[in-house]
């Protein structure tokens, strides 16, 4: 059964009355993990892409690009996006409980904030409502600043792509120190690692643009461009 085939599954309860957020709640074991993510990234990116006051053909195209999502499924990613949209649940009430459900593996968190930083992005605007709505994200999930500062350094263009502040590191530290935050970055961004926290194989993709940048932020860095 395919991941939208599976999702549509999850979200069967929905014309029983039950709720996106009470879905969630179904999908706490393991196994459902990639189908929680996939959710999660759609019902979050459907409140964000509301969050500048406007849903635009941008954002909802780039839900394609988080997710490969053949043709004859798009009925059901659709009708996850629709159903978040006009949910009237708060956007928090979502990250909370994707919160408790990935408090384990704060990695799979990052890797659905990526995803979120992708949509708001995609209209090639990042207002401050936008930054607004993902800080708070961020904050519920307790990322802490700097990792939400790596990754606002990584997507938006306007924050300036510091390579230390993209490797998650403090100017000037130590060179071996340094590379050790790389290595680390890079292992946490192979897509066997990813498969195995509950990224489905449709999202891995998001791991190449990660990859590009660490690398990128480490050579600076390793030929004494950082200052």
């Amino acid at each position: 059964m395919s991941l939208w085939a599976r999702i549509s599954d999850a979200i069967s309860a929905l014309a029983k009355g039950e709720g996106l957020a009470e879905a969630l709640d179904r999908l706490r074991t393991p196994p459902q993990r990639s189908v929680a993510f996939a959710i999660a990234v759609i019902a979050l990116g459907a409140k964000l892409a509301k969050a500048d006051g406007q849903v635009t053909r941008n954002e909802v195209a780039a839900f394609r690009e988080v997710f490969t999502i053949p043709p004859h499924e798009e009925a059901n990613a659709a009708r996850v996006f629709n159903l978040a949209r006009q949910d009237v649940a708060g956007f928090d009430l979502y990250a909370r409980k994707i919160a408790a459900m990935f408090r384990d593996d704060e990695q799979v968190l990052i890797d659905l904030m990526e995803g979120l930083f992708h949509i708001a992005l995609a209209d090639g605007i990042y207002d401050a409502a936008e930054d607004a709505f993902l800080a708070k994200v961020a904050a519920i999930f307790e990322l802490g600043q700097p990792c939400f500062r790596s990754l606002r350094a990584r997507f938006v263009p306007d924050a300036g792509r510091d390579p230390w502040e993209v490797l998650g590191i403090a100017p000037g530290t130590p060179l071996e120190e340094a590379r050790r935050a790389w290595r680390q970055a890079v292992m946490q961004s192979h897509p066997d690692r990813m498969l195995a926290r509950g990224v489905p194989a449709e999202a891995v993709k998001m791991a190449e643009s990660r990859l590009r940048d660490i690398n990128r932020a480490w050579e600076e860095i390793s030929r004494g461009q950082a200052a």
